[in-house]
């Protein structure tokens, strides 16, 4: 058996997964080379690599998808292996051959196994031949009314691209036209398939282990039901609530299905339960999981060093995997807002902290001071917790994810949170409909209190503004100064001709939440010689003020708030322990200039115009939620629906054009509304 020492390899991805995969060759000594997109030139992973290579341009199909360039960076650097991550090049067969061609070790399984598994619809006919329990498929040219519902499938690739669910039989011509649309746009591959959709049906899969020496593992399963848009937002290890019959049947499937195609290295066999506990197989990802860490810390693996081990050529350790322990939760942290149709977010990622605790791990791509870019995927981190129980976990995690320091563009963070409370989600009564049925509860107003975290805001400002470096010891009432408290007395009042501006008076601040853009109005003062303390605030006492810290008594319950201000912006952020604000200060008039024309459509987010409407030009009329434009943001596509029905009077959209956000797209001018019939010749 040939045997290959790694000493030097090269990730072909970038972000979280190219970090985690950098980690694990520093524990085993083995030198890294990261390769970039213009885009990424100050990314985490170029920063935290040996060596990086640059891969000329900014789009995926011109940097990270180039598998030439990649092999050609490889030679380059003197890599001697090459390890895929997940996405992009990870299960391009191609690619594989190419790396072998060139004399690098492919950390990955053997071309033929990808070759098998890339495409759904041949992978579900060699799983029937291994005896893997599946969906009968239908064809979408004999479906009736009986098959419904129906679930369209991009026959190749992953991550929710080329998926539609079809409840009405005259919807599938149009969703199969849009699924294949997406599906060749994504992947290069317009076909699609059709399979009954499995109502309440969760998604559970088993993660295996191979090497060259026969021998298969299978590391327990996964539950990863909580999706949007069919992409995995909460993962766990095991999964629960499965009888021990339906767990073996899993394992035994999926080393069934490993061993149909000889695999080696790292791969996930995914299912799909239905709610009477049948399980149907979906496809084998011939790679590394975005979920792998639940894994690895219920049975104290690396996944990666593991992977590594076997492109070497040597054994997995043992015969059998080792016993697991406890019970995993992982939380995706996105950069999106999931109250607003999931709309990607872009920006300077100004903190990301994640406290530190026994149980507890980050797996980031980016950190404090990054920018969030609209060309790739908006993951941010996975935050991980390991417990004995799984309400342990849960816990953990919840905690963890309240508690973190997240400044910048909006998060899913209060989304995980909540989730992981939800008493579903406690009870384990899991399937992929839950965003479906929860996600307007997930996202309505919280029981916080930003009015208060707005006061504490105002507070700080106005420290901040005249220089006090603290303003009240601990245990003053309002207002009530220590003597020594202050260590700047502070500018003197402020005249301007025959007026001037008085700190002692009353002083109104106004803020904007956000993102739900609620506002807020905070009247304090400033005597001359003390603190600045609330105005007309019965029940607050003012404990301790600083520029990054304010201490508050409210109803006789202690309470900290942690403010950061965006440099050079009107921004600030308030963390406590138990939420987190962001607020954006606001001028004391209104600026009618930043009203827009009625029927105004606006980019809700930056992106790509992928496509207009057919015959979609000014003067056209539209119908109300007709969609008009497609955009790209993040790999994830967004319709913008036409308002009301009315005229298309102005079209800026054209299709392969950047837009910002806040980007006028069209216009569309209302109908006006019918004169109302006389009574008398109605």
């Amino acid at each position: 058996m040939r045997r290959d020492v790694i000493h030097s390899l090269l990730v072909a991805n970038r972000g979280e997964i190219a970090c985690r995969v950098f980690r694990t060759c520093r524990d085993l000594g083995i030198t890294t080379v990261a390769v970039y997109s213009d885009a990424d030139a100050d990314a985490l992973h170029v920063r935290e690599a040996d060596l990086a290579v640059r891969l000329p341009g900014a789009a995926p199909a011109d940097t990270y998808l180039r598998g030439d360039l990649v092999v050609a960076a490889a030679l380059a650097a003197g890599a001697d292996a090459v390890h895929p991550g997940y996405g992009f090049l990870s299960e391009n067969a191609a690619f594989a051959a190419a790396v072998q061609e060139a004399g690098l070790v492919w950390v990955g399984p053997p071309v033929k196994a990808i070759e098998l598994m890339a495409s759904k619809t041949r992978a579900k006919e060699l799983m029937a031949g291994a005896g893997v329990p599946l969906l009968a498929p239908v064809d979408p040219a004999m479906a009736d009314e009986d098959n419904l519902p129906l679930l369209l499938k991009a026959a190749a690739g992953g991550g929710g691209r080329g998926m539609r669910i079809v409840r009405e039989l005259g919807a599938l011509p149009g969703e199969l036209q849009a699924a294949s649309a997406e599906a060749a746009s994504a992947f290069g591959d317009g076909e699609v398939f059709a399979e009954p959709y499995v109502e309440r049906g969760r998604h559970v899969e088993v993660q295996v282990m191979a090497d060259a020496h026969d021998t298969v593992w299978a590391l327990g399963t996964r539950d990863c039901s909580l999706q949007r848009r069919h992409q995995k937002v909460i993962e766990e290890a095991p999964a629960p609530g499965l009888d021990d019959s339906l767990r073996e049947r899993l394992h035994e499937a999926a080393v069934a299905a490993a061993r149909a195609v000889d695999y080696r290295g790292a791969g996930t066999v995914e299912f799909l339960v239905s709610a009477e506990g049948r399980p149907y197989f979906l496809e084998m990802n011939t790679r590394l999981q975005v979920e792998h860490p639940v894994t690895e810390a219920v049975f104290g693996l690396d996944l990666v060093a593991l992977q590594l081990r076997v492109a070497e050529g040597e054994p997995l350790p043992q015969p059998e995997p080792p016993q697991p322990s406890g019970h995993a939760v992982e939380a995706r942290l996105y950069a999106e807002d999931p109250a607003r149709d999931w709309q990607p977010q872009t920006g300077t990622l100004l903190a990301l902290e994640v406290p530190e605790a026994p149980g507890l791990r980050l797996d980031a791509g980016y950190t404090g001071g990054d920018t969030i870019g609209v060309h790739y995927d908006p993951m941010l981190a996975k935050v991980i917790a390991h417990a004995p129980t799984r309400p342990e976990a849960v816990r953990l995690l919840a905690r963890a994810l309240e508690r973190a320091r997240i400044h910048g563009p909006v998060t899913n963070r209060d989304l995980l949170v909540r989730s992981l409370r939800h008493p579903d989600f406690a009870a384990a009564r899991l399937d992929t409909g839950f965003y479906d049925r929860h996600l307007a509860g997930l996202t309505a107003p919280g029981p916080g209190d930003p009015a208060t975290a707005a006061l504490a805001a105002a507070l700080a400002a106005a420290v901040r503004r005249t220089g006090l470096a603290a303003a009240v010891r601990p245990g003053s009432a309002t207002g009530a100064v220590q003597p020594g408290a202050l260590t700047s007395a502070g500018p003197p009042p402020v005249r301007f001709g025959a007026w001037r501006n008085v700190p002692s008076g009353p002083q109104l601040k106004r803020y904007r939440g956000e993102p739900d853009g609620a506002e807020h109005e905070v009247a304090y003062r400033t005597p001359r010689t003390g603190a600045p303390e609330p105005y007309d605030a019965p029940g607050v006492r003012v404990l301790a003020v600083r520029p990054d810290r304010v201490t508050l008594e409210l109803g006789g319950v202690t309470r900290h708030f942690t403010i950061s201000a965006d440099p050079g912006a009107d921004r600030v952020h308030v963390d406590t322990p138990g939420a987190s604000y962001t607020f954006t200060a606001l001028p004391r008039f209104t600026d009618p200039a930043t009203h827009t024309d009625p029927g105004s459509l606006l980019a809700p987010m930056p992106g790509t115009v992928v496509r207009v409407a057919d015959g979609l030009a000014a003067g056209a009329a539209v119908e109300a939620g007709q969609p008009l434009i497609w955009l790209e943001a993040m790999k994830m596509e967004h319709r913008i629906l036409a308002p009301a029905s009315g005229t298309l009077t102005a079209l800026h959209a054209v299709p392969g054009r950047q837009v910002e956000v806040g980007a006028l797209l069209a216009v569309v001018q209302e109908d006006p509304a019918p004169a109302p019939v006389p009574e008398e010749t109605a």
